[in-house]
């Protein structure tokens, strides 16, 4: 089990999760024989500290999301710890269960990709805001309504619109109708995962906006899921890359995008769009397919797509590792590599 940074004082630290793994079985025909296992994550571990924000990006199928859901016990890890830090004790939350797992729920909350999706098409903005309230009975009557107004005008949306159901509004208001569902019971973590993907370019800034602006504003920490590195950019405080299932870098934004430390990071930094057209871009372009997370390939798992593999590396596992300060990287040559950042 790896482990990703020196444990700062349990002060800073919001969540610490070590080892994660999560692993889907594969079965066919009406039997149900076992024919295989998807390691969807294998052996994440990282740190959340208090009051920052953490991009956890790479293409599609790499795991984020189901890191993100292992993190919340929407799904069952299969291997791993995670604490969460509450200022006055760690808290394991793979011991939880029942009872006291739903009542802790209300520290941690997500925000969707497709707002419209997660809404009861029935119920009104009043209902869909303050149904976590009821059912955590945290509030009653007219206290469930002045928290609905307040949240909702804390996104930025007119308390008028409370009796309105999720199709009369545009998706950048459902989405702030989902920020204000997501906060209504004071989380101390928000997952948000791919939270501005579905919205146009304009929208997307408005709620990376109201983002930050809330995170000021009521102590918020984020776990930000995506694969648009532009908005991981200038939203992120670190950045955690991924690729197939496994942490391949982290370290502070502004040092990964200027300076990567794995042939991973840098082809994807190549594909981000440059704001200059006229910049030159020195595009990467991957051979080779995502390894099939059924039937790995040993050794690095980036290895049949990377320009500077060696034949150590078919068949050693580079294991997340210190190669500067705060900067972490499953590389056996980062130190010796030179690599393109963005500018």
């Amino acid at each position: 089990m790896s482990q990703l940074t020196r444990m700062p004082s349990e002060d800073d630290i919001l969540l610490d999760v070590q080892g994660l793994s999560k692993s889907f079985e594969i079965r066919r025909h009406l039997s149900r024989r076992l024919v295989g296992t998807v390691r969807a994550v294998d052996d994440v571990s990282f740190q959340v500290r208090r009051g920052e924000t953490v991009g956890l990006v790479g293409e599609s199928g790499c795991g984020k999301t189901t890191t993100g859901r292992c993190i919340l016990r929407a799904v069952e890890p299969t291997e791993g710890r995670i604490h969460f830090f509450d200022g006055l004790r760690r808290i394991d939350l793979l011991a939880l269960s029942g009872g006291p797992l739903r009542a802790f729920r209300r520290h941690m909350q997500l925000v969707f990709q497709d707002p419209y999706a997660s809404m009861n098409p029935r119920m009104t903005v009043m209902q869909i805001v303050g149904e976590p309230l009821r059912i955590h009975r945290v509030a009653t009557g007219e206290q469930i309504e002045d928290r609905v107004r307040e949240l909702i005008t804390a996104v930025g949306l007119d308390p008028k619109f409370l009796n309105r159901y999720p199709h009369a509004f545009s998706g950048g208001q459902r989405q702030r109708i989902s920020i204000a569902r997501a906060l209504a019971l004071h989380p101390s973590l928000v997952v948000a995962d791919e939270a501005v993907s579905a919205l146009d370019m304009s929208m997307q800034a408005q709620i990376l906006n109201l983002l930050k602006d809330l995170q000021g504003r009521m102590q918020l920490t984020y776990l930000f899921i995506a694969h648009d590195l532009s908005v991981v950019r200038h939203f992120s405080d670190r950045v955690l890359v991924m690729y197939a299932g496994r942490l391949v870098e982290t370290g502070p934004t502004a040092q990964i995008f200027a300076a990567p430390k794995h042939p991973y990071t840098e082809a994807l930094l190549s594909a981000a769009p440059r704001a200059d057209p006229g910049a030159k871009s020195n595009r990467i372009i991957l051979t080779g397919e995502v390894p099939d997370p059924a039937n790995r390939p040993g050794g690095c798992p980036f290895h049949p797509r990377c320009r500077f593999a060696e034949p150590r590396c078919r068949n050693d596992v580079p294991p997340l590792r210190e190669v500067a300060p705060d900067r972490w990287a499953a590389c056996h040559y980062s130190e010796h590599l030179e690599m393109d950042g963005v500018g």
